[in-house]
C-alpha cells in the first residue's frame, strides 16, 4: 500500500444537504492511500462558483469523489480544467439538467423555506434518500437531519439554484478522459439506473458498480462497501 502523498490527492465533494458527516466512513480509509480534502458546498448559487471554489482549494492535479449535487460541480470542473483532474468518482447522480417538472418542485422548495418550513421539506425528503429498510434506523435518520441542519436554509437555497441552473453535462460525456468510477444504489429514490447507464455508455474510461439494497445516501447506508471500492479504485488510479 502506498503511503499518503504519493498519489494526487482526493477531494471529497457532498451533495445537497449533506456536509463531511456523508464521509464519515469513506474519508480514514481514503487517508491511508493519499491525502484527503472535504469541499461541502454551501456560499454558491451556481455550479460555476462551486467549481472555481473547489479548484483554488486544491493543488494542481487532484481525484475527485463527488456525490449527487456534488457531481454536477465535479462535471463542470472537468470542463473547465481537465487536465488538473486525475480520476472522478460519481456516486448517486446523473447527468442531464432539470426537466420543468423538477424545476417547479424545486421552486416549491424554495417557497416553502422562504416560509419558514425548512425542517418540513427535510422531511420531505428523507424517504427519497433512504431505502425502505433503513428509514427505521434511528441512528441514521438522525445523521440525516443533523447533516440538514448544519447546512442550514441559506445554503439548502443556494444549492437548490445551482442545482436549477446547472447545465446539461451529457454533450461532454464522451469528451471525459480521465478514468471514472459511477456507483449506482439499487433503491435509489432520485436517480435512476438508466442514468447510470448512460454515463457509463459515455464516458470511454468508466466503471459501474451498483449497491445492492440501498438508497440515494449509499455511504451511510453501505459505508464497508462504499469505501472498498473507491479504496480499490483510487489504489488502481
Amino acid at each position: 500500500m502506498s503511503s499518503p502523498g504519493v498519489r494526487p490527492p482526493v477531494v471529497l465533494i457532498p451533495g445537497q444537504l449533506c456536509t463531511e458527516l456523508l464521509w464519515r466512513d469513506q474519508k480514514p480509509v481514503l487517508e491511508r492511500l493519499t491525502a484527503v480534502r472535504v469541499r461541502v458546498q454551501r456560499d454558491h448559487d451556481n455550479v460555476g462558483a462551486m467549481a472555481d471554489a473547489v479548484l483554488a482549494s486544491m493543488p494542481e492535479r487532484f481525484s475527485i469523489v463527488a456525490h449527487a449535487m456534488g457531481a454536477f460541480v465535479a462535471f463542470e470542473i472537468l470542463r473547465r480544467s481537465p487536465a488538473r483532474v486525475a480520476s472522478v468518482a460519481l456516486l448517486s447522480t446523473l447527468a442531464p439538467n432539470d426537466s420543468p417538472v423538477q424545476t417547479a418542485r424545486r421552486e416549491g422548495y424554495l417557497h416553502l423555506v422562504e416560509q419558514g418550513k425548512f425542517a418540513e421539506v427535510v422531511e420531505e425528503r428523507i424517504p427519497m434518500l433512504l431505502h425502505p429498510a433503513s428509514r427505521g434506523d434511528t441512528a441514521l435518520v438522525s445523521a440525516v437531519r443533523k447533516m440538514a441542519a448544519d447546512t442550514g436554509e441559506a445554503a439548502f437555497l443556494n444549492q437548490q439554484r445551482a442545482i436549477m441552473s446547472r447545465p446539461d453535462s451529457r454533450p461532454g460525456l464522451a469528451v471525459i478522459s480521465r478514468p471514472a468510477l459511477i456507483m449506482f444504489a439499487r433503491q435509489d429514490g432520485i436517480v435512476t439506473l438508466a442514468h447510470q447507464e448512460e454515463m457509463h455508455r459515455e464516458i470511454r474510461n468508466s466503471r459501474l458498480e451498483i449497491v445492492e439494497d440501498c438508497g440515494h445516501l449509499m455511504t451511510l447506508e453501505r459505508p464497508q462497501i462504499v469505501s472498498e471500492l473507491l479504496a480499490d479504485w483510487i489504489s488502481a488510479t
